[in-house]
């Protein structure tokens, strides 16, 4: 399949990602047609529609084999289920799907501005599909194992000095990822230092208890493996 399009976001790469679409509702991003798709008239109506699917490919998982079972974050990492009952990015296809909003539409340049995804700055989207929730949502249906465990939330202890490098919406969309505990559910250490790259910076921070203390923004190191 060819890209019709590719995401633009302040997350640099997998770890610090929204576990799900519509969960990070603080965070912006912009989906850009490809040269061979940027046609204003291949997105009218679109800006009639509140929501969005997207069908998008795991960029950062692409050497990653297929598992028949996976260890779901929700269940913190300890039980095991079969793949076709998870999200896991280790599927036999690496095809994502998100459910995103529509921010607006910019004809002209043909990108469209959206908010509460959970994809990573460059991934491939291969089609764009419009939300319909006559069809789309079903409020009533069973959600198995997802149901029953909760996301766990941190306090976040941010200095107003780091956040003041940021865009008012930006401090406060990392805020909101830093909240939701990036790392592994089954791994608490504290004094651990994790890092996750946002915008131009690589984020270091703690967790201990209840409480993520952002350490610093450091610029990360230039790729120099091509």
């Amino acid at each position: 399949m060819t890209p019709v399009a590719i995401y633009h976001c302040p997350v640099g790469g997998k770890f610090g990602l929204p576990r799900q679409s519509g969960v990070a509702t603080e965070l912006r991003g912009s989906v850009a047609l490809q040269a061979e798709f940027r046609d204003p008239n291949a997105l009218r109506g679109l800006d009639g529609f509140d929501y969005v699917w997207l069908l998008w490919g795991f960029s950062e998982n692409r050497d990653a084999r297929w598992r028949p079972t996976v260890r779901p974050p929700r269940l913190g990492g300890n039980a095991r289920m079969g793949v076709f009952a998870t999200r896991s990015p280790y599927h036999p296809n690496a095809i994502g799907l998100s459910c995103v909003k529509v921010e607006s539409v910019d004809f002209q340049n043909c990108i469209i501005y959206v908010s509460g995804a959970d994809l990573a700055d460059g991934t491939p989207v291969y089609d764009i599909k419009p939300y319909l929730s006559y069809t789309d949502s079903h409020p009533e249906a069973r959600c198995g194992f997802a149901a029953q465990e909760g996301w766990r939330t941190l306090e976040v202890d941010f200095p107003e000095d780091l956040r003041k490098r940021l865009s008012a919406e930006d401090a406060s969309a990392l805020a909101q990822l830093l909240s939701q505990d990036p790392r592994p559910h089954y791994q608490d250490s504290p004094g651990r230092v994790y890092s996750v790259l946002f915008g131009p910076y690589d984020v270091k921070f703690t967790v201990e208890g209840g409480r993520l203390t952002v350490l610093s923004f450091q610029e990360p190191r230039p790729d120099t493996s091509g």
